[in-house]
């Protein structure tokens, strides 16, 4: 089903996808198809750790060994999920003319309808088994109809050439009867179950067209109320839009007004101060006090939460530094150095994007020889030889002007002091870890 405009807010969406194990079995076959070719346009930092060592696999053969891995990757792995969803997007087929491709694209993209598609696709399978079935009972009926009619050709030929039969010709005559019973008996019970069978699967048959006419009125529902809801919420911003100019107007000529009287107040206060020669600076008195305190570290200072790392980043002015490996080491360390850097920096160009900080990272480069990796909002530093990231880290806390919110990534407690004590806020290298996962 497409939509345009603002898609509508599905009721009652459950927060977890469906486990892939409750599956059809048909659709969860599909959707590891699907996740097996997914795997080869994906980035290697969008592969998840379970499926790198099966990447470089062809999809055929990565379906076949690592379907398990596959599906749990597709339930448990957003990212990667969204890949395989974008995989799906492209063979859009009408349910009606394959349901358990319908079922599998429901699935993965979490349409309303995802109930009533698996039901139709878990139906098919069912109905498939059925046709298999009674196809097997067939061909049975047909093999033993076959012997019948070779056992009957057999006592035909016997009774015509024994003109005088030998005197053990009754019992082997009485036990060919017997057989030949046997035999028409049993393919009496095959016709039957062939019977049987074939009602069943047209009485399935007719279930499953009733259901797949249910599910086609429960979408075209679902897509009046998009449209539905999408003209309600243009004739909401097209009034919005008349509110905010009405308001603009009234505005502007309020602000005017206290433009005017601002400017008279300001023109008074400048009168005065040059009338009674006042002298501004020095500290305020309370500054003074304070400044005579002996320091001491607060929790204000440090964070185990994202969410406040998010609202220190998100401060005027603020300048975030982090200690490189400690990082990496402790969010991938299955990574080479080199993924490493590029993922953590990839990263923090994403957090730079959406805070405006400013962002820099400091890796240990005594042993490194290749080209920094690319950052675009992000300073890339590496430590010379004899020096180590920490004392670099320690160097640039140290000179940033005194008021100026600084933010120091790392798990190192030497470094986390040292930078409290120069007036910077630390948080562990879990702590960043859980907000750029975010």
């Amino acid at each position: 089903m497409t939509i345009t405009g603002d898609a509508p807010v599905t009721p009652d969406e459950p927060n977890e996808p469906r486990p892939v194990g409750e599956l059809p079995d048909a659709v969860r076959q599909r959707i590891v198809e699907w996740a097996a070719d997914a795997l080869s346009n994906a980035a290697a930092a969008e592969i998840p750790v379970a499926l790198a060592r099966v990447a470089r696999f062809a999809p055929h053969k990565r379906a076949r060994v690592a379907a398990v891995a596959l599906g749990q990757a597709v339930q448990n792995d957003g990212a990667f999920r969204v890949l395989v969803a974008q995989r799906a997007v492209g063979e859009d087929v009408p349910p009606d003319e394959d349901p358990v491709q319908a079922a599998a694209r429901a699935y993965l993209l979490r349409l309303p309808e995802e109930d009533v598609l698996l039901q139709v696709a878990a139906d098919v399978d069912r109905r498939r088994d059925a046709r298999a079935r009674v196809v097997e009972l067939e061909r049975e009926v047909r093999a033993l109809r076959a012997e019948l009619m070779a056992a009957t050709a057999e006592l035909g030929r016997s009774q015509a050439s024994a003109n005088q039969p030998p005197p053990d010709s009754e019992p082997a005559l009485e036990r060919l009867r017997s057989r030949l019973r046997d035999q028409g008996s049993r393919i009496r019970e095959l016709q039957l179950a062939v019977d049987t069978a074939a009602a069943g699967t047209k009485e399935a048959l007719a279930n499953l067209t009733a259901e797949r006419d249910k599910a086609k009125a429960l979408a075209e529902m679902w897509r009046q109320r998009a449209e539905a809801s999408t003209a309600r919420a243009d004739a909401a911003a097209q009034q919005l839009q008349r509110l905010r100019e009405s308001a603009g107007d009234r505005r502007g000529a309020s602000d005017r007004r206290l433009e005017l009287l601002l400017g008279a107040l300001e023109g008074a206060a400048s009168g005065l101060r040059r009338e009674w020669d006042l002298i501004g600076g020095g500290a305020a008195p309370a500054d003074v006090v304070a400044a005579g305190l002996p320091q001491q570290a607060s929790d204000a200072e440090r964070t185990t939460d994202p969410t406040r790392l998010a609202a220190w980043i998100g401060l005027p002015g603020a300048h975030l530094i982090v200690d490189g490996y400690n990082v990496t080491k402790t969010g991938f360390p299955g990574l080479s150095l080199s993924d490493q850097r590029d993922r953590l920096v990839r990263s923090l160009g994403a957090l730079a994007a959406r805070t405006s900080a400013e962002v820099t990272v400091v890796f240990d480069g005594a042993a490194v020889a290749t080209a920094r990796p690319p950052a675009r909002g992000v300073r890339v530093l590496f430590s010379p030889a004899g020096v180590s990231a920490d004392d670099v880290i320690k160097d640039l806390v140290r000179a940033e002007p005194t008021g100026r919110v600084l933010v120091v990534v790392s798990s190192d407690k030497q470094v986390a002091d040292t930078v409290r004590r120069d007036g910077a806020r630390t948080a562990g290298s879990a702590v960043l870890l859980g907000l750029i996962a975010g």
